[in-house]
């Protein structure tokens, strides 16, 4: 493996991938010594991107690293990382949110002691020999109101020490389950009434768009007069220019903001009013945040090159170690399912279904989903688990999902898959056995539990007699070893009549000229309609 960490990280953060024996590490400095290009050179073999804000991660620069398959972003933010292009060439994109989530809540209390106490002027009239103690008197944060709109991990580390301050807590995130509120003493309201009651105000959401630009003229209205609003999440959901209009009118009191629209801060209408707190983004700027992003970052690369875990990724849903062991089978046994039936489709492909059933169908599917679509891919281009649905997207093929809570015949979970074409389709089902063994369950509307595994023959077949003693005399002049053999009877099937059958053989062989002599030999047997090789990994 290589890992090129294109900034600087710390000491403790190298020595995680510095650990794992045989993995290449190339840091900032020794790209700084490559001069011009020095970056794209190193890149040319790479396997990981470890990046901060610094560095630009465009479609350009991916084109000169074929064979990435991780970017780690040592923070939250991704803005310097175009998702979009990492997404099409199948690279996870991962950030590290929370590990910096108690140096951004104490800066926000921090930042609301300072307002409550006129920290900054008190210190400035200090250092200009000015002793202006009756000026500065200031208030109590206890038995005020704290509006916390946001309650992820900051939202509540902000609650936790807010509660030693005896504050009030009210909170707006439609994303919380109540009993996580009641935990932390926050009161779920409105946000209307977040605005209405809050004596300080704090924000702690994502930039979507329903919260770009959610602190308004329309909002401030709301708002109760003296209130001060503190800012450490993104610079977008303030509208600027109602903000420091409020503070001149002194409707709000004072504001903290720590994020802006457009870092570094320029030509801004917060210059030169002392009610408002300014500072450049340090909310994570902490020895402890950073190392701690640092090794969290490293950690996540690491599991996801030697194990497949994916933690944080902000282009795939997030797994974590346990979770991931829980559904690997699944998936895969959803990119064989997949190619197994990526040799059915009789034309060009339009929608790919996929019906979860059983326990499958409570968790995380996406990268269930993705595998399978690989595998229906594995024949024409190049997609893996990352850029399967967006590849699919690309190519004007639609993706239904749909999920059932039991499944029939007593399997614990299933999954079916359903390919349609122009000329028709093709299903088939599958689950696994002992967590190690992937099982063909259905073909086409049959039951034929076959496995799905090694190289297998399929054969459709009119049900009459001698055709399956032909099969195996076939495959045994060609010196092809039966390893399975599952029948399969139709009743009715859209795909196949009434009258025939269906056959799945697992074969034993390494020679492809063998194979496919069998193959046309078998072809040529009357009561035999069609017949398929599939090769499967072991």
């Amino acid at each position: 493996m290589k890992i090129v960490l294109a900034e600087k990280v710390s000491p403790a953060t190298l020595a995680v991938l510095k650990e794992e024996p045989g993995w290449e590490i190339v840091t900032a400095d020794q790209i700084a010594k490559l001069g011009p290009g020095g970056l794209e050179k190193e890149l040319a073999e790479a396997d990981a991107l470890v990046v901060r804000s610094a560095v630009q991660v465009d479609a350009k620069l991916l084109e000169a690293a074929p064979k990435l398959r991780v970017i780690g972003r040592a923070g939250v933010g991704v803005d310097n990382i175009d998702i979009d292009a990492a997404t099409r060439g199948g690279i996870v994109v991962m950030n590290t949110p929370g590990a910096n989530a108690v140096a951004v809540a104490e800066l926000t209390v921090g930042l609301m002691i300072a307002m409550a106490r006129s920290v900054p002027r008190a210190n400035a009239t200090m250092h200009a020999e000015k002793w202006e103690k009756k000026s500065l008197q200031g208030s109590e944060l206890r038995g005020k109101t704290l509006g916390i709109i946001g309650l992820g991990r900051i939202g509540l580390e902000v609650a936790r020490r807010a509660q030693g301050f005896g504050m009030e807590l009210i909170g707006y995130d439609p994303f919380i389950a109540p009993v996580i509120a009641r935990e932390h003493e926050v009161a779920l309201v409105p946000i209307d009434e977040i605005f209405k009651r809050s004596d300080y105000l704090t924000l702690h959401v994502g930039l979507t768009s329903q919260t770009e630009g959610m602190i308004n003229a329309t909002s401030i209205k709301i708002m109760k007069p003296g209130i001060r609003i503190i800012n450490c999440a993104r610079g977008e959901l303030i509208v600027d220019e109602a903000l420091a209009e409020a503070v001149r009118s002194g409707h709000v009191a004072g504001a903290a903001l720590d994020v802006f629209r457009h870092e570094p801060l320029k030509d801004s209408p917060y210059f030169g009013l002392d009610s408002v707190l300014l500072s450049p983004h340090i909310g994570g700027s902490t020895n402890e945040a950073q190392e701690a992003i640092g090794i969290q970052l490293a950690m996540q690369v690491r599991d996801y090159l030697k194990l497949g875990v994916v933690q944080n990724a902000v282009n795939l849903p997030s797994l974590s170690h346990e979770e991931y062991k829980e559904i690997a089978p699944y998936i895969d046994m959803a990119e064989r399912l997949g190619l197994f039936l990526s040799h059915a489709v009789p034309g060009n492909l339009e929608t790919i279904q996929i019906t979860y059933a059983g326990r499958l169908s409570q968790g995380k599917t996406e990268l269930i989903r993705n595998a399978a679509i690989c595998g229906v891919f594995a024949n024409s281009e190049v997609v893996n688990r990352i850029n399967a649905a967006a590849v699919a997207q690309e190519r004007g093929i639609r993706i239904q999902e749909d999920k059932k809570e039991f499944t029939t015949g007593g399997s614990g979970s299933t999954l079916k898959l359903t390919l349609h074409s122009s000329d028709g389709d093709a299903s088939a089902s599958a689950t696994v056995l002992h967590r190690t063994s992937p099982r063909l369950l259905t073909y086409d509307g049959i039951d034929i539990e076959a496995p799905l595994q090694g190289t297998l023959v399929t054969i459709r077949n009119h049900d009459v007699p001698g055709v399956v003693g032909r099969i195996g005399t076939i495959l045994g002049e060609h010196s092809l070893n039966i390893a399975n053999f599952a029948l399969g009877r139709s009743t009715r099937s859209q795909r196949v009549p009434q009258g025939q059958a269906l056959a799945v053989v697992q074969i034993d062989t390494q020679d492809n000229g063998h194979a496919a002599a069998a193959i046309e030999a078998l072809r040529k047997v009357e009561a035999i309609a069609s017949v398929r090789l599939v090769k499967l990994e072991k």
